[in-house]
């Protein structure tokens, strides 16, 4: 599933060569017994961040955006709800900029996509994402994060 406006169909190529090493690194690995941390795939452009977590109550859970990375969330087990918006107009609560990651306040209106296993999404740095959201009762799972430098 990819989404987004318009407008940004033209400015980014998600089968670019940067793309495709992703998600051929998803294709070629068994994320499902592979340790969790970070693996490399083309140097600081593109890697994968292998983690488990339980899911969390979606109101614990907070909007994130991300300026130089693109993400392909991959759910490797289990399932999770995850937000989506525009982050255009989102209210901005804490900004780590060393982590590339800012923080904000839950717009009025947003989406909410079932990641179940074998699912991925990409998310671009023009949009919000409220990943780690439980999909019912709060569960462990286990995801991928490809990092895809802007």
């Amino acid at each position: 599933m990819f989404t987004g406006k318009v407008k940004e169909a033209a400015k980014y190529d998600y089968l670019a060569e940067k793309f495709k090493l992703g998600y051929k690194w998803l294709a070629e690995n068994d994320v499902k017994s592979m340790a969790l941390g970070k693996y490399e795939i083309s140097g600081d452009d593109v890697f994968a961040l292998v983690q488990s977590y339980t899911t969390q109550p979606e109101k614990e859970r907070k909007f994130e955006t991300h300026d130089a990375y693109f993400d392909i969330q991959y759910m490797a087990e289990g399932s999770e709800m995850f937000g989506v918006c525009a982050r255009e107009g989102l209210k901005l609560t804490e900004d780590l900029k060393d982590e590339d990651v800012k923080f904000y306040e839950d717009p009025e209106m947003y989406g909410m996509v079932l990641l179940e296993e074998g699912n991925f999404i990409v998310v671009s740095t023009e949009e919000g994402h409220k990943p780690r959201c439980a999909a019912g009762q709060p569960a462990k799972v286990k995801k991928v994060v490809i990092k895809v430098k802007a």
